[in-house]
């Protein structure tokens, strides 16, 4: 069983997109599972017409903590006001207590250590939701980290552990992962692990910038990995920079998107675009058969 991440340096650059169409064409030849890491704003199932009330199944999830207090140990000693870095320690003057934000409380114990009585606890919380649901004929699996909550590359190892059981129990080949944009945890936690890396990009400053940011994690990880140009028609002295950036570095050029505007009917109606338009599929079969080289 292989895994193959789909990521990019900066966000909205055609990730999901790509992701969504891959899946379809790969899934008639391929047992396969998705997996949607980008935990804080997953959008794969609605790309594959997978609305909430579609999945199959969820699940809450618990991996981060919270400081809570023990009010009958607590003697007001106030140091752990004093040691939180993230300022959410507030103090209730009448009842001489300290009242945690769990906003701002980011989990790290330092109040815990310092109170003399014990009177301070770490509580798992309830922090995301893994839900599961299937659309032409694969499983997908996607992670929802809850509003103000922290912990989302913790979120994606759950996301992807889920994939891996799926995986295992309906003899997938293949996994596929839909990563977060940029080079933050959720994103190292996506590429780790992977057989494979498909890195999108676009014809833009801002984009050859963060791509090569982003691949300093796939080299970090010594993944094999390819570069798909989106909108590549858009700024073409911009997609030979790419391109000489990619041959400069051994890194195949898997393909190349043109911009069109049926990609966005597409996702208003949420549907691949390989699905919604089939001309496309010529496109995404360019990539597939790039990537068996």
């Amino acid at each position: 069983m292989k895994t193959i991440t789909i990521f990019s340096g900066k966000g909205g650059t055609g990730k999901t997109t790509v992701a969504a169409s891959l899946a379809v064409l790969v899934s008639k030849t391929k047992k396969i599972v998705v997996a949607d890491c980008d935990v804080d704003a997953p959008n794969l199932g609605l790309s594959l017409g997978l609305k909430e009330r579609d999945y199959l199944s969820s699940i809450k999830i618990r991996v981060s903590e919270k400081a809570v207090l023990i009010k009958d140990k607590c003697t007001g000693c106030r140091k752990c006001l004093n040691v939180c870095s993230f300022n959410a320690v507030n103090w209730d003057k009448k009842k001489n207590i300290p009242i945690f934000d769990n906003l701002l409380c980011e989990g790290c114990g330092t109040c815990q250590i310092v109170c003399p009585e014990n009177a301070i606890k770490l509580k798992k919380i309830e922090n995301a939701t893994i839900s599961v649901g299937k659309a032409y004929g694969f499983g997908i699996v996607s992670g929802q980290l809850k509003m103000g909550e922290s912990g989302s590359g913790r979120i994606v190892m759950e996301v992807k552990r889920k994939a891996r059981e799926i995986a295992r129990k309906e003899n997938a080949e293949l996994i596929l992962v839909d990563s977060a944009a940029g080079i933050g945890c959720p994103v190292i936690a996506s590429v780790n692990g992977s057989d494979y890396v498909i890195a999108v990009t676009e014809p833009t400053p801002s984009a050859l910038s963060d791509l090569k940011r982003s691949l300093r994690i796939v080299e970090h990880f010594n993944i094999a990995c390819g570069i798909v140009i989106n909108k590549h028609d858009l700024n073409k002295e911009f997609s030979n920079k790419i391109k000489r950036f990619a041959n400069k570095n051994k890194i195949p050029i898997l393909g190349k998107i043109p911009y069109n505007k049926e990609f966005v009917k597409a996702l208003v109606n949420l549907k691949p675009v390989v699905v919604y338009n089939k001309k496309f599929e010529s496109l995404f079969f360019e990539i597939l058969s790039n990537l068996k080289k």
